[in-house]
């Protein structure tokens, strides 16, 4: 089965799913601290938006508990933290380029490329829909990892970790007509866990080496090291 033969309602969750990886890109190549937020706020957005169609196609209707949770909080209260954080560390008009771009958006498609290779095998089993938001998916965690290897900005560090988180959101809600409830509820607790002790050691690291680029904690060890 082609991408033209699925129904208009899968047809349309890839659509959101491809949007959701371009927000990915952006993310990854995003210089301004604040723009990079709002880049993934939007992609909370689109998630949760996948998710609404999927209750209204599958009939779960848990999952439109689920969607305005992702939506709460990944639309407003985590980019509303990550926007305080940065009020507070003074960085509202920081700006960190890409190093190397090219060759980082290059390995970026490699990654997507790559994922779809991975779902292949889907092919023979005619799981057209499932290959591509398996790949889809596959390839948002994957430029997560990317973001937090290639940025040494702690915070764009951990968008990209909540960008990882994304992809698998997306593919948990999009094959299986989403996880149980409780399951749900307890990732969204670790996740805000998560964001409250990333506030804590964003302040620690600025009040210890006056920064957040964690190139200088590598520095640093690097000259106690010598030192001893």
């Amino acid at each position: 089965m082609t991408l033209a033969e699925l129904p208009l309602l899968q047809q349309l969750l890839l659509v959101l799913a491809a949007l959701v990886l371009f927000t990915s890109f952006v993310l990854l190549e995003q210089a301004r601290l604040v723009s990079a937020i709002h880049a993934f706020a939007w992609q909370g957005a689109l998630i949760a938006a996948i998710t609404v169609i999927v209750a209204t196609g599958g009939g779960a209707k848990h999952l439109y508990f689920s969607a305005l949770l992702t939506f709460m909080l990944k639309v407003l209260l985590i980019p509303w933290m990550l926007h305080r954080q940065v009020q507070r560390l003074d960085l509202e008009r920081h700006t960190q380029a890409l190093r190397r771009p090219a060759l980082v958006i290059m390995a970026a498609v490699a990654l997507v490329v790559f994922s779809y290779w991975l779902a292949l095998p889907m092919v023979a089993q005619e799981l057209t829909f499932t290959r591509n938001i398996v790949a889809v998916s596959l390839a948002i965690v994957l430029i997560g990892l990317l973001m937090m290897v290639f940025r040494p900005q702690a915070v764009l560090q951990v968008l990209g970790f909540m960008s990882m988180e994304n992809g698998l959101f997306l593919a948990a809600v999009s094959t299986t007509q989403g996880m149980p409830l409780l399951v749900e509820l307890g990732v969204a607790f670790d996740v805000l866990v998560a964001m409250v002790l990333f506030g804590v050691f964003f302040l620690q690291i600025r009040d210890s080496i006056e920064s957040l680029d964690v190139d200088r904690l590598n520095r640093l060890t690097e000259t106690v090291e010598n030192e001893r």
